[in-house]
């Protein structure tokens, strides 16, 4: 690619102007009114949804569809500053295996609010009646969701703020359930609410902690949102890395667009929606989006195998000195521990998928996950483990002891977290734990490294009653020994010697 001679800040004005090989809304955005209010307008957002509504617009429909993106968090500050000077637009970089990369600047978000700026205009814009889609994305852990008994945890300091009496919201919770109740007086129309995050059933999960806190505050508006008020459940799939420093330098350097966070995220997407929605939704399945009956096996698919496989290449690859799933992804040992993961772990819990080649889909994952433009770092896959190891991995254990399967590689998937929660590599150079609950799971850490070899499976709100089954423990404890005796390649190579369980 030719680098750039000049340099454009990215804004309303300048986007049209754009060098040829930028792609840009073939649309009038002066023509694009918001129907849906977006909670966190992070990377995925942009490079899944916002994109696939952009896609829409570009081929004429769907204008009366545009996106408010709304930050309700201190640190959303940044993002909606950035996309507010810039009008809105940002650009989306996909990079290919082979090191194309091709940018195309995304104008479907058309309003944004920082609601700690004025709580009650977020409200206000919810309980609109053009607001026919409030859609999420805020992480599995913003959910609530208590891991052993699946209800919802009340406990969290905001969400007791925001069940005062007459207190305006803070969490999202709150600025949907006071949308919802100040529709429900005005005799209005619900909106949907559409969770974009990586849950099983991630709808119903929003329907029960949504009105779980509703019933909190009010048990009539609880009951009214049982009845009328549709969640749908949704499967979305797009490796979104983080956006480096390097990602903005080039960007200006290579087709001369400044912009202040671009996103960068690999070619390939896919969103299985249910359809159900409360009033209308866009024509989804013309931009490429699958909509089903029911999303749960896919749902289940891509939980238990690409999630749950990041997991499982994650911590190991850390410790044995690898800092890029591209780097783990192109080992052969690795790669053999992954796939024996999916095909003989993961896949047998996994209800017939309409339509899907698993074993197809098993070695496009590795593909995916080789991808050395997309530089997916393994400290990212690392992050916020509590949320993830019980909702994606944990369940495949449960189903394999059920059902007398393997388990061996799981339990070293578990055993390889706790090892990286002691917070030092095999190079004794120091890990940095990022973790909602990262003082309990380190504490953990520490205890096992004294001599309690079951001190991190002890946490019953990450795993449940797994420290009670010795079938589980027996190969737990033989895969946290090897890897503090011997190191996680080491411990690898046994495992591909040993071949699948007997």
């Amino acid at each position: 690619m030719t680098r750039a001679s000049t340099t454009t800040p990215l804004s309303a004005e300048t986007y049209a102007a754009l060098p040829p090989e930028v792609g840009r809304p073939a649309y009038d955005r002066g023509a694009v009114t918001a129907a849906i209010v977006h909670f966190g307008v992070g990377g995925f957002h942009r490079a899944h949804e916002a994109m696939y509504l952009d896609r829409l617009m570009n081929d004429g429909e769907a204008l009366d569809w545009g996106i408010c993106g709304v930050g309700a968090l201190p640190h959303d500050r940044r993002i909606i500053d950035t996309l507010r000077a810039q009008d809105g637009l940002y650009t989306l970089v996909v990079k290919h295996p082979d090191g194309h990369r091709e940018p195309r600047v995304i104008g479907s978000i058309v309003e944004t609010m920082f609601a700690p700026d004025d709580p009650q205009a977020v409200v206000d814009r919810l309980a609109d009646p053009r607001t026919r889609i409030v859609s999420l994305t805020i992480t599995e852990g913003g959910y609530l969701v208590n891991q052993v008994t699946g209800e919802f945890d009340d406990s969290d300091p905001a969400i007791r703020a925001d069940l005062q009496e007459g207190a305006l919201p803070s969490t999202v919770f709150g600025y949907v359930v006071a949308g919802l109740a100040a529709r429900r007086a005005a005799g209005a129309t619900p909106f949907t609410v559409m969770s974009c995050d990586n849950l099983p059933g991630n709808g119903d999960v929003a329907r029960r902690m949504m009105t779980a806190f509703a019933r909190l505050k009010d048990p009539a508006l609880a009951d009214w949102m049982d009845e009328h008020v549709a969640f749908p459940n949704a499967m979305v799939d797009r490796i979104t890395p983080v956006t480096a420093t390097e990602d903005v330098e080039r960007l200006a350097a290579d087709v001369g667009v400044v912009d202040g966070w671009p996103v960068v995220c690999e070619p390939f997407t896919q969103w299985v929606l249910e359809d159900h929605f409360t009033d209308g939704r866009p024509p989804l399945e013309d931009a490429g989006v699958q909509l089903v009956d029911d999303v749960v096996p896919y749902e289940l698919m891509k939980l238990r195998l690409l999630n749950a496989s990041h997991q499982a290449l994650c911590y190991l690859g850390y410790l044995s000195g690898y800092r890029y799933a591209h780097e783990v992804c192109q080992d052969p040992l690795f790669v053999d521990f992954l796939l024996g993961y999916m095909e003989h772990e993961g896949s047998p819990t996994l209800p017939e998928v309409p339509g899907v080649d698993l074993d197809a889909y098993r070695h496009q994952l590795i593909e995916r996950f080789a991808n050395p433009e997309v530089r997916d770092t393994l400290a990212r896959l690392c992050a916020e483990s509590s949320d993830r190891i019980p909702k994606w991995l944990v369940p495949v254990i449960r189903r394999n002891l059920e059902t007398g399967g393997e388990i061996d590689r799981s339990a070293l998937v578990v055993a390889s977290w706790a090892r990286y929660a002691e917070g030092v590599d095999e190079q004794g150079d120091p890990i940095e734990i990022v973790d909602r609950v990262k003082d309990r799971v380190t504490a953990a850490a520490a205890r096992q490294r004294e001599g309690d070899h079951l001190a991190f499976l002890r946490d019953r709100d990450l795993f449940g009653d797994l420290v009670d089954d010795a079938r589980f423990t027996t190969a737990y404890a033989a895969a946290l020994a090897s890897l503090h005796e011997r190191g996680a390649r080491a411990t690898l190579e046994t495992y591909a010697a040993r071949g699948t369980d007997e």
